[in-house]
């Protein structure tokens, strides 16, 4: 008993000595930038000086969380699929607004008799201006002392698809709404009376049921225009002094981008809110082939891409898909395009 005593009293006498050491050599692994030199450390030490001192929040943790924020926002970002590309021209721009004046004249051949005729852009006065979209989460100064920040980088993964699938949001929004938006000749992108050389040409379906889309993606230009001022990049306040920090005890983390969408030709696209069957799909698909410009020549359009809300996914698949109509009769619609399922027409 007595051998034992004399062990306990020794161990605690050890461990009362070596406490100022111990308490001098994590001082020491903290230099002036606030962090931990876990070097600095003997064995065991480690686990201890985090659990009593957390993270020190200055200029060189924020940083840090900042450049891994980046990295995680950066691969989210482009491991998201989009769809917009499909049906719209992805066109660049470098001022406030684009103006789209040439898209009065479809392009078109002629043979070359005498001097050439010439066709001046017509001054339509379509322009698409840039608009600023963004989204901001905040992180408490708390969470970051200490180190709760679990679910932070799943919140940016979160922010960085969203602002990926921000185009398909707003070209399909636009295509849905091409009922009752105007395009660059004064009329609705879809409407029954386009004015083409004396007369008028309609690419609207007509009736009151769920909408649908032909399209013709195979020309120079798409139907539809994506205009980039600005992609998206992440941001972030990092100055522990801003007022955000100040007033809530929040650093804040946002994306941001600038632009628009509009309408090109309208002769690419056809939309009809006909119910979907193989009669009014082969309408659309007839009327479209048949389109003829101001002189009367064809324009060549031939349809690529049916584009349907997933209310109308079976619809679709038995147009393009299905060898026999229900009747039993030969399905000659077979293939005659792509079908593209957009969720963003819901």
């Amino acid at each position: 008993m007595r051998k034992f005593v004399s062990i306990m009293f020794t161990v605690l006498v050890g461990v009362l000595l070596a406490a100022p050491a111990f308490a001098a050599s994590v001082i020491a692994a903290v230099p002036g930038n606030g962090w931990l030199d876990f070097t600095a450390l003997g064995p065991g030490e480690i686990g201890l000086s985090v659990v009593a001192l957390g993270l020190v929040v200055d200029l060189a943790t924020l940083q840090s969380i900042y450049r891994t924020a980046l990295v995680t926002f950066q691969e989210a970002f482009g491991g998201v699929e989009s769809m917009y590309e499909k049906v719209a021209e992805v066109v660049p721009s470098s001022t406030g607004q684009n103006d789209y004046y040439w898209l009065g004249d479809f392009p078109g051949m002629r043979e070359w008799i005498g001097e050439r005729h010439i066709k001046s852009l017509e001054a339509h006065g379509y322009a698409i201006v840039n608009k600023e979209f963004e989204s901001t989460i905040g992180v408490k100064r708390k969470d970051i002392a200490d180190n709760s920040l679990g679910m932070f980088n799943k919140r940016v993964e979160g922010m960085a698809k969203a602002a990926a699938k921000h185009p398909d949001k707003l070209v399909f929004a636009l295509l849905k709404n091409a009922f009752t938006t105007l395009c660059y000749d004064g009329q609705y992108f879809f409407d029954t009376d386009h004015p083409v050389g004396d007369g008028t040409v309609s690419n609207h379906g007509g009736g009151a049921s769920t909408a649908w889309f032909l399209l013709d993606t195979s020309q120079a230009i798409k139907p539809l225009i994506y205009q980039e001022r600005e992609k998206a990049v992440l941001d972030a306040i990092e100055d522990p002094k801003s007022d955000s920090v100040f007033m809530r005890g929040e650093y804040l983390y946002g994306t941001r981008s600038r632009g628009n969408v509009g309408f090109s030709f309208w002769q690419m696209a056809y939309g009809s809110k006909a119910p979907l069957d193989a009669s009014s799909y082969a309408a659309a698909y007839e009327a479209m082939m048949s389109l003829k410009n101001d002189e009367g020549d064809p324009l060549g359009i031939t349809p690529t891409l049916l584009v349907v809300p997933p209310s109308l996914r079976d619809e679709g698949i038995a147009i393009l898909k299905d060898e026999k109509l229900a009747n039993g009769a030969t399905n000659r619609n077979r293939d005659s395009a792509e079908l593209m399922v957009c969720p963003w027409l819901a």
